[in-house]
């Protein structure tokens, strides 16, 4: 009962994560678009201290939005904030990273084969990492370096491999890909509630008051916004990186998780500039270049058979007794393991037949990411991979 309990909370929180997620990212997307796409008004509209508007057409009606330098003449009665969106967001990927890694600590976070960590040892180590990050972030935009985007940029490419290689070496594939994710996210949550919003309240305050505003605090919320754009297209690859074993199951997957970021963050830039009317599609390209060199960087290679697996390999009853041993646990319709009691995927592999219908997912997962067993917790051997991987070589034949 524990685990459904815990799989209905999961399932809500992993939910409003993505609902919330899509509005944060949604409205950001929005504003950087409306921001590049502004023109210059016309005379009578400067002279009211209007930066620049544009005419849009959506859902039937025409819209007409403006954007002041500063302030408007007056203030009006109702002003939309958008903030919740970001606060919600994190929010909920905190609960969520407490009910998946924290909670499940010994199952999601802890891979003993990386590192011989206790169970509170590894929770400390995942917080201190959240907290680390949002430390070293907004100690460098507090230095002379948030006047030099390219400096700022390498700066915080450090930060980045360095806390990728420490993550990796620290936790499990998946619970370090998540937590670079998490200080991400605390990052741009943190970019909203300290410097984003105060920056907004401090020019409305300014307006009330009929006083001058400060276009500082403009240019450090601009900056922060920037930042927030970037890091959006890497965040949500790590939000589904769980899916794809392939990345953070490799052998060098903190490099893998740092050239994703890269190159996500630079594909970015092509739609930033777009918005502006400068075309690059080379920045498109390159992006689908070095992502198809990254692909074939990590391709899995071939398993090195032994006389014995090669022989052993075509034979269905010895598959069908390692999938019994190692993987029926989890992967059957009654599953004994303590903690998945429902076969994961719905993947069972409790018949000939259902072995060989996951046949290419086995490969994927066994052979290829060696992912599963889910952190070889059954203990299956290299020689056993090898027999599975000769039977599927052979067509994964039923007799």
């Amino acid at each position: 009962m524990e685990s459904y309990i815990l799989d209905w909370l999961q399932l809500i929180f992993r939910w409003l994560h993505v609902i919330t997620g899509i509005a944060w990212i949604g409205a950001s997307f929005y504003f950087v678009w409306l921001d590049n796409n502004l023109e210059a008004p016309p005379r009578w509209k400067s002279d009211k201290g209007i930066k620049g508007d544009l005419w849009a057409i959506h859902g039937g009606g025409i819209y007409e939005v403006a954007k002041y330098q500063l302030a408007p003449e007056k203030m009006p009665e109702t002003l939309h904030w958008f903030k919740w969106e970001a606060y919600t967001t994190w929010l909920t990927g905190m609960v969520l990273l407490v009910l998946v890694f924290y909670i499940g600590a010994d199952v999601y976070l802890i891979d003993k084969r990386v590192a011989d960590l206790g169970r509170f040892e590894a929770i400390a180590l995942g917080i201190g990492f959240l907290v680390a990050g949002w430390i070293l972030y907004e100690a460098l935009c507090a230095t002379a370096l948030a006047n030099n985007g390219y400096l700022l940029g390498l700066a915080l490419i450090g930060l980045a491999v360095g806390f990728s290689y420490a993550l990796t070496h620290l936790f499990s594939g998946r619970g370090a890909f998540i937590h670079m994710g998490a200080v991400i996210g605390t990052i741009m949550a943190g970019n909203v509630f300290r410097v984003i919003i105060p920056s907004q309240k401090a020019l409305v305050t300014a307006i009330g008051q009929g006083s001058e505003p400060d276009p500082a605090w403009g240019a450090r919320a601009k900056l922060r916004s920037t930042h927030n754009n970037y890091l959006t297209l890497p965040l949500l690859f790590i939000m589904i990186s769980n899916h794809y074993p392939m990345t953070y199951a490799h052998q060098h997957n903190w490099l893998v998780l740092l050239a994703i970021i890269a190159i996500t963050a630079f594909s970015r830039h092509y739609f930033n500039l777009k918005h502006r009317g400068i075309n690059r599609p080379a920045i498109l390209i390159v992006s689908l270049l070095a992502t198809g060199a990254l692909a074939y960087a990590i391709l899995p290679p071939a398993p090195v058979l032994n006389g014995n697996a090669a022989t052993s390999a075509v034979s269905i009853t010895r598959v069908e007794q390692i999938m019994r041993t190692r993987c029926s646990s989890c992967h059957s319709a009654s599953p004994s393991d303590e903690v998945f009691t429902v076969a994961p995927g719905g993947v069972t592999l409790d018949s000939i037949a259902e072995i060989q219908q996951w046949a290419p997912r086995i490969k994927a997962r066994t052979i290829d990411s060696n992912d599963m067993p889910f952190l070889n917790k059954t203990e299956m051997t290299v020689e056993e991979r090898a027999i599975i991987a000769s039977w599927i070589a052979a067509g994964a034949p039923g007799q």
